[in-house]
């Protein structure tokens, strides 16, 4: 089965093209990142219209790569949620006329079962049952995972996810947008010992994250600290040890509570080099597997949602011949591949 994937949930127009027997065969993708950075975040009907001008493009671009046409895809797979309403109903709307066009099934993907399953995208993929950390932009949890489908949300964020302080943080300190990449990098000349930072949620049990305190304390100590010398490097080596260290804490907990012995990394902040070296120590130190995507399928992507809707149709589900968008769509109500 050959299934065409699209994403546009956000700022990143996705297409792939996933064979069930050969695996992933081509993937395309555009970022508007630097469209955005103009105003300082995603401002979500520029995304909508360059997901309109940039779609069908990189559909032909996809088909291309792969040496197919479009009369050899077997099935559709689109995210119909979380996210931007505008530019899911771009992606879904494309996808269905498509699958209506050519008289194959469609299937409507949850965007953060694509990322907790893109590590299965690489060569050594992780065994099941793994425990998952997902941290985007707009999300920041622990989930159980048994198998595809079966799903336990352990822990997630009270308010700001881990991304959107790390861009809110950036913003802060006059770095710029994308605010992930753009930290991290101000914080390799920094001394992250140099000012105080709370590691959030991990003075009491439990698996349940908070940024939003965090990113209010940054926001202080800049405004008492703004005239040193070094002081935005330093805060921002700061922030990111603080970050990465209460992500660390709570994922030890979350393996020692499930006995779990692999843990996944996935999402956006899962790109970021600091985490990925802690969580690797802890592994090695606690005696249990890291594995995650490569960096370029960490962000959004189409080959993930091509995946997930592979073993969703292979399951024997499939969408309505309706368009629909879930921009608010928690993973507890995500059903199972037998429901």
């Amino acid at each position: 089965m050959l299934v065409l994937g699209i994403e546009t949930s956000c700022d990143e127009t996705g297409v792939a093209l996933y064979d069930g027997e050969k695996g992933l065969l081509a993937h395309s993708l555009y970022s508007q990142a630097h469209v955005h950075a103009e105003y300082g975040g995603v401002v979500p009907e520029i995304a909508s219209r360059d997901h309109v001008r940039k779609l069908i493009p990189l559909l032909d671009e996809c088909l291309q790569k792969a040496d197919c046409g479009r009369g050899d895809i077997d099935a559709v797979a689109y995210t119909v949620g979380p996210g931007l309403v505008g530019a899911l109903l771009v992606g879904a709307s494309a996808g269905r006329a498509l699958a209506t066009s050519l008289g194959v099934p469609a299937i409507g993907v949850h965007h953060m079962e694509g990322h907790m399953l893109a590590p299965l995208l690489e060569e050594n993929p992780p065994e099941f049952p793994f425990v998952a950390l997902l941290v985007s932009g707009g999300h920041s949890m622990l989930i159980e995972v048994a198998e595809i489908g079966s799903y336990k949300v352990l822990g997630e964020t009270l308010d700001d996810a881990a991304g959107e302080a790390f861009d809110k943080t950036a913003k802060l300190l006059g770095l710029g947008y994308p605010g992930g990449p753009v930290l991290a990098k101000a914080a390799e000349k920094g001394d992250a010992d140099k000012y105080r930072f709370p590691r959030p949620m991990t003075d009491r049990p439990g698996l349940e994250f908070s940024f939003s305190g965090l990113k209010t304390h940054t926001r202080n100590l800049y405004n008492q600290h703004r005239d040193e010398a070094n002081v935005v490097e330093d805060i921002a080596a700061g922030f990111q040890k603080a970050v990465v260290e209460t992500m660390v804490i709570k994922c030890r907990r979350a393996m020692q509570q499930t006995r779990s012995r692999q843990l996944v990394i996935a999402g956006g902040v899962g790109a970021n080099r600091m985490l990925r070296e802690e969580l690797s120590k802890a592994g090695e130190k606690h005696g249990w597997s890291v594995s995650y995507p490569r960096i370029e399928f960490c962000t959004d992507n189409g080959a993930m949602i091509a995946l997930a809707g592979y073993y969703r149709l292979q399951a024997g589900q499939t969408e309505a011949e309706i368009i629909r968008a879930k921009p608010r769509w928690p993973m507890k109500e995500l059903g199972g591949l037998r429901e």
